[in-house]
């Protein structure tokens, strides 16, 4: 744990190890998630404006229920868009991934990824298209440089670890090194996003703090968790084999012919498989790995084992895969079960899928801290393995390492057969 304002230079934390005791983290009548969003220490305000966002406010500050409010507006605002745009940019994504293979036999698909997602992402929300404008395609370029400023002491780069250690764990980097590419994103949400900002203003919220954290909720909370999500979706679906192709490709398209050949909402609802996938892509391998809290009060926390008694001040981390892959609540937790998800009795697993900083079963409020888009995260994530098996039959890759998620070559795609 790196050091950070609130705490000792030699930063202590209680670690949650199982499913059971993991949820007090989401309690916060018992749990403080003050400026603990990044863990025991916190990035300068400086890279968001000055502002403290929306991620790392506790849900008892006055701002807290106004902003997610706001998040909520702009979802609620987006909804007709999301599914005609996620197909627009992804049938942009496809067949450049198509060119790419027919040239060179390879693709990196982080690099279409991330420009389909983020243009996605500002159709959808803000109606603006990117490369139509100043910000052109360097969005994602510019994304990856400032989430490192905020995220390098927990980051590994791959570089040798003197380096890493010297580089960007024993100094903070400094803002200013970013701060005309951040004007650049800045200035793009502010032009895109006028519709929020007046709702904003009703609420008592500056145009400038809410563009800041509509910024911060488009390109670290949402892009950031594509840019994870995706590549590592497509890594364990890869690992399943042709079968599992195979059944999602029939399963897709069958439904999709049964409502019209559009795909719809309903149409997705009769996907079981298509949903169960995601649901285990999320559990085997959430996003955001790590949650924190302080303790409000003197707790006693039950693991499966014993009870321990916490006090007041001290600092509660859970790393999920360990409750996601609690073996006393999953059966063979380590392994990528498509089906898990299928049927009454994985319905009352879903409780234990808690990517979302909370469980599945539950929703966002303003009053707690889950994740304002859990439903917009898992509703994309399903658009994206539909219309992969739309399109294909199967597909082949290379995997390697990055510092965020899985690092995916594409070298096979074998088009639709049937």
């Amino acid at each position: 744990m790196p050091p950070g304002p609130f705490i000792s230079p030699d930063p202590k934390v209680i670690a949650l190890l199982d499913g059971k005791s993991f949820p007090v983290l989401f309690d916060v009548s018992k749990i403080e998630k003050k400026d603990l969003f990044t863990g025991t220490y916190m990035p300068s305000t400086d890279l968001t404006g000055g502002y403290r966002i929306l991620s790392y406010l506790d849900p008892s500050e006055p701002k807290h229920a106004k902003l997610k409010q706001l998040i909520f507006f702009l979802l609620k605002s987006s909804a007709k868009r999301v599914i005609p745009e996620f197909e627009a940019c992804y049938t942009e994504l496809y067949d450049t991934l198509d060119k790419e293979l027919a040239e060179k036999g390879k693709s990196s698909f982080q690099t279409v990824n991330d420009q389909a997602g983020f243009n996605f992402l500002c159709r959808a929300f803000f109606g603006s298209n990117p490369p139509d404008t100043k910000l052109g395609h360097d969005g994602p370029s510019l994304i990856s440089k400032w989430v490192l400023f905020q995220l390098g002491p927990v980051l590994s780069l791959g570089l040798p670890k003197y380096v890493e250690e010297l580089v960007i764990r024993t100094f903070p980097l400094p803002p200013f090194l970013v701060k005309k590419d951040y004007q650049r994103l800045y200035d793009f949400f502010y032009h895109s996003s006028g519709f929020v900002q007046d709702e904003a203003e009703k609420l008592g919220i500056s145009r400038e703090e809410v563009c800041h954290n509509l910024l911060f909720a488009t390109c670290f909370n949402t892009f950031g968790g594509m840019k994870i999500f995706f590549p590592n979706m497509l890594k364990w679906i890869s690992r399943a084999g042709v079968k599992l192709h195979t059944d999602l490709a029939q399963e897709i398209r069958s439904a999709i012919r049964s409502n019209g050949g559009k795909l719809t909402m309903a149409a997705m609802e009769q996907m079981p498989l298509m949903k169960s996938v995601v649901y285990e892509g999320l559990r085997i391998e959430p996003p955001v790995p790590s949650q924190y809290g302080r303790a409000k009060k003197d707790l006693l926390i039950e693991s499966h084992d014993a009870v321990y008694q916490v006090k007041a001040g001290e600092m509660l981390y859970g790393y999920q895969p360990f409750a996601t892959k609690d073996p006393k609540i999953f059966e063979n937790p380590e392994e990528f079960v498509p089906d898990r998800f299928t049927g009454d009795d994985g319905e009352r697993l879903l409780k234990h899928v808690l990517w979302s900083n909370g469980p599945e079963t539950e929703d966002p409020t303003t009053a707690n801290k889950q994740c304002a888009g859990k439903d917009f995260v898992v509703l994309m994530s399903r658009l994206f393995v539909v219309e992969l098996f739309r399109r294909y039959d199967s597909f082949e890759i290379e995997v390697g390492k990055s510092p965020l998620g899985a690092a995916v070559t594409v070298t096979s795609l074998k088009r639709a057969s049937f």
